[in-house]
């Protein structure tokens, strides 16, 4: 789950779990880039740009109560091969 606390500490959870052989799985992918084994969430790229989509309806007029929401459509599955590998698995 990522909260501010958690958040603020990644780097400090990630390394904890490595130090008692434990995988760990995140949500977003600044947590495998911290040291966490893998993570599969929404694309943050693709998230922003949707909101561009929003932005843009929202200038040309359109009432923000009468725009859909959307539910995310790309997903990304990140996996760390360097905390993979100092786990012992192995990933094809």
């Amino acid at each position: 789950m990522g909260d501010p606390l958690v958040n603020t500490n990644r780097i400090r959870i990630n390394s904890l779990a490595l130090g008692a052989r434990l995988p760990t799985m995140h949500g977003y992918r600044d947590y495998v880039e911290a040291g966490g084994l893998m993570s599969y969430g929404p694309s943050a790229l693709d998230q922003y740009r949707r909101a561009a989509d929003y932005v843009d309806k929202i200038l040309r007029g359109a009432k923000p109560s009468d725009i859909p929401v959307e539910q995310p459509t790309k997903f990304d599955l990140v996996i760390n091969l360097t905390t993979a590998k100092a786990l012992g698995l192995t990933i094809p």
